[in-house]
């Protein structure tokens, strides 16, 4: 990755970022022209200002991607030549779902009604309400730079996949996925108010090593200079810049504790997506399905665990089982972090169990 194309991905990402701030301080203008006492008949006239406004950002960040996607492609001293160019107003209109634009933009007004008819008051419910309707604005801008950039890779066979480019403010989700490289053809993950976008490039993984190139910026929320990840973030040097209670915001404060006892960051803030609680060692516990399949990692620590332990070993795949190797079957929840703190007795304890399940290695 050259200085080049760092600067070129920096320069896009403040492109859409600024389109899709815009687009926030024209909807929320139009919004609070809305009338409490008449919430249906205002949104009526305001839902096409807020469709235009939304509608012409939408198209601006869409327009963003052919040349941006070109310039990367000339920096790499690759071919820019396209199957064809992007289709801006095809990204613009729609929601990132598929469905029309203006059943996205009223859910926030179903919100606000829902609000009050359960006893908020008008004001309180419409300032959630705008919340919700800045969020959806955020996203959809973004998303229309995204797709489009997809859209203007796919159009050109010199691109071979991209780097995901992450930059603070950034949640634990974001930071985790920083650098990470992806397929030309690979969907782009995200989640609401996701500000991050591709880093096109014409090769993938031979690169990174490769005498003389930049990897990116090692990126605090106060330094810049340095080494790091490809994403222009390194997420360990993020978190260490954080203050403690914006470590506990970002990453919950369980988790954030766990990261400071050293513990994989990936592995913390991916565990919350199966957290759910059981019944386990005769009480209640916050448990985590996240990497107990049978691809999982900490179901691969356990199987490890326990060939050690009893001296036998399980079937990898379906030749070791037609050979007539057993199944491991994983009978141990995985534990929350959290559940961790308040189950053991010592810092000793806590940093066994941590590695126990999977957090430390």
């Amino acid at each position: 990755m050259s200085q080049v194309t760092r600067d070129l991905a920096l320069a896009h990402y403040a492109r859409v970022r600024t389109l899709s701030q815009r687009a926030m301080a024209r909807v929320e203008a139009v919004w609070r022209q809305l009338d409490q006492a008449d919430i249906s008949r205002s949104w009526g006239q305001a839902a096409p200002l807020l469709m235009s406004a939304l509608v012409e950002a939408q198209t601006q960040a869409a327009m963003l991607a052919d040349p941006y996607v070109s310039a990367v492609i000339r920096a790499e001293g690759a071919d820019p030549a396209a199957a064809g160019t992007v289709a801006p107003r095809a990204f613009a209109g729609i929601a990132s779902d598929g469905r029309p634009l203006m059943s996205l933009l009223y859910q926030p007004v179903i919100e606000w009604k829902v609000r009050m008819l359960a006893g908020q008051s008008a004001t309180d419910a419409g300032r959630s309400a705008l919340a919700s309707m800045l969020r959806i604005t955020g996203t959809q801008v973004a998303d229309a730079g995204r797709g489009a950039t997809g859209a203007a890779m796919a159009g050109r066979r010199t691109i071979q996949g991209y780097v995901r480019v992450v930059q603070p403010p950034a949640c634990g989700r974001c930071v985790i996925l920083a650098g990470r490289e992806y397929g030309w053809n690979t969907g782009f993950q995200r989640h609401p108010k996701c500000d991050c976008i591709h880093l096109p490039t014409t090769l993938i993984a031979r690169r990174q090593h490769q005498p003389g190139s930049l990897d990116s910026d090692r990126f605090t929320p106060t330094t810049r200079p340095g080494q790091g990840g490809r994403g222009f973030l390194d997420p360990n040097a993020y978190f260490n810049g954080l203050s403690r209670a914006e470590q506990d915001r970002v990453f919950g404060a369980a988790g954030a504790r766990a990261i400071r006892e050293g513990a994989d960051m990936s592995q913390i803030v991916n565990a919350r997506r199966g957290m759910t609680t059981m019944t386990a060692y005769g009480r209640r516990v916050r448990a985590t399905t996240e990497g107990t399949t049978r691809r999982g990692e900490f179901y691969r620590l356990e199987r490890a665990r326990t060939e050690q332990r009893t001296g036998t070993r399980f079937a990898r795949d379906r030749i070791d089982v037609r050979r007539g190797l057993p199944r491991f079957e994983l009978r141990t929840p995985r534990l929350m972090p959290e559940e961790i703190f308040r189950l053991a007795e010592s810092r000793d304890e806590v940093i066994r169990m941590l590695r126990r399940f999977g957090y430390l290695t």
